[in-house]
């Protein structure tokens, strides 16, 4: 017991560098949907997972940390969040960054309004989630801008993946932003990837320095200006600047990610048909509150779903066949889905995501209720929205080569009572001290003479 001890304090003290060692004697959930191992052991050299299960051999010289009695699994990913875009979910000035009513929509990157000292980032941290999908919100247009995948690593360097996806209103929202209808929300989106399409089609060949061969134009960065050249001709009935048609490029050539927001089942159908139109897009599915409606259709168009995970009330009417069974059904029916914090404090509170997969797992306990196994319920919080945006190979899970995202809980993490009680990002373990903590600490045991008069006597 006390050799224990003795590993567990020198694993919190140990600096924030990327660390080789191996947890052992803990219950290894891997998070691709198989069941918990018991007594199983994980294994991290140079920020990445090596092997994770049970008989895994423990290599000569790592450090050990025992965790028996404890939890081991992957971070959580946040499926569809604003986390680090925003403080507080008011509206003072410099408190929110997800959204704007600036020119510009497809054009706008998020990379440069996350901020990762933002408070909640940090509280999301020490609640076990180690990445998450950034998405910003719309403004005057149906197209929101660019997300990325960030991780919550407390450095300055948060992000894992920029301008990953291109986000997409194409529901309610849409429609308002539309100008009231959804059949203009469907039109104006049509017009832009054609209007994409011009760029692409003009815009003159990019030139390699090194090998002097004309190559198709790649298109990295939105802003780059040589996807609009001299040569880059325009349709005079333009709706969008020449910055938002460029964004549209790579989701227009299928390289970027396109995040469609559709909650009715008719609407959801419509995103479905556009692959018809426009076969290249990835698309990827929010929402979809009615989407067990027309599961089967979902699952032949094999396109992925973000869902709302217990939504239940019919909020709106694009929600009046709302049901907590939703995302089982969805599952049973073969979509791959996973869950997000679609307009649900999708700025602070991401570690909701284990609770609501706890309750989806509780769901099948309920006459009549679809729930889904503990082991897909962790896979929705882990590897499938990874896999959704084309990184499954690169996080969500603990098989090897992975990025080492790894959280040691003090028992089963979709119990809402459980705590991380040790979080690695790339390896790396995290502080898990938040400002809300020290606060705890600073007056959990202030002398009364300390206290302001009114809390004295």
């Amino acid at each position: 017991m006390m050799r224990r001890i003795a590993v567990l304090l020198l694993a919190a003290a140990s600096p924030l560098s990327a660390q080789s060692f191996a947890i052992v004697n803990g219950t290894v959930a891997k998070g691709d949907g198989s069941q918990p191992i018991q007594g199983g052991t994980v294994v991290v050299r140079d920020g990445r997972v090596v092997a994770a299960g049970a008989s895994v051999n423990v290599p000569a010289g790592v450090q050990v940390i025992d965790a028996a009695g404890k939890w081991v699994t992957p971070g959580i990913v946040g499926g569809f969040t604003r986390l680090g875009l925003a403080d507080v979910d008011l509206s003072a000035d410099g408190s929110n960054d997800a959204s704007s009513d600036g020119p510009f929509s497809a054009a706008l990157d998020v990379v440069p309004a996350i901020n990762p000292l933002a408070t909640p980032v940090a509280v999301n941290r020490a609640d076990g989630v180690t990445r998450a999908l950034v998405v910003p919100n719309v403004g005057k247009n149906i197209f929101a801008g660019q997300g990325a995948v960030i991780d919550t690593g407390a450095d300055m360097d948060p992000i894992t993946r920029p301008r990953l996806f291109q986000f997409v209103e194409l529901g309610e929202t849409g429609k308002d932003k539309a100008g009231g209808s959804r059949a203009s929300a469907h039109v104006l989106f049509r017009n832009a990837l054609r209007e994409a399409a011009e760029l692409r089609r003009y815009a003159a060949p990019a030139v390699s320095s090194r090998a002097g061969q004309a190559v198709e134009p790649v298109v990295r960065n939105p802003n780059e200006s040589r996807v609009y050249g001299p040569d880059a001709r325009r349709s005079e009935d333009v709706l969008l600047t020449r910055f938002d048609a460029a964004a549209l490029v790579p989701v227009l050539q299928g390289r970027q990610y396109l995040l469609v927001h559709a909650e009715r089942a008719s609407d959801v159908l419509g995103v479905i048909d556009l692959k018809r139109e426009f076969p290249s897009l990835k698309i990827v599915l929010v929402g979809a509150t009615e989407g067990w409606t027309v599961a089967d259709r979902i699952a032949r168009s094999g396109i992925p779903v973000i869902a709302s995970p217990v939504n239940d009330l019919p909020a709106s009417f694009e929600q009046i066949a709302a049901t907590q069974s939703n995302v089982g059904r969805l599952r049973a029916a073969g979509v791959n889905v996973s869950i997000g914090t679609i307009d649900d404090s999708d700025t602070r509170n991401i570690f909701w995501e284990r609770q609501y997969a706890g309750n989806l797992v509780a769901l099948q306990r309920v006459p009549g209720a679809t729930g889904v196994s503990w082991g897909d319920a962790l896979a929705m919080i882990t590897s499938k929205p990874a896999e959704a945006i084309g990184m499954g190979a690169e996080i969500g899970s603990l098989a090897p080569g992975r990025r080492a995202d790894v959280v040691i809980w003090s028992g089963d993490p979709l119990e809402g009572s459980s705590a991380a009680e040790a979080v690695f990002i790339d390896g790396v373990r995290q502080p898990l001290d938040t400002h809300q903590t020290r606060l705890m600490q600073r007056y959990r045991y202030l002398p009364r003479r300390d206290l302001p008069e009114a809390y004295r006597h």
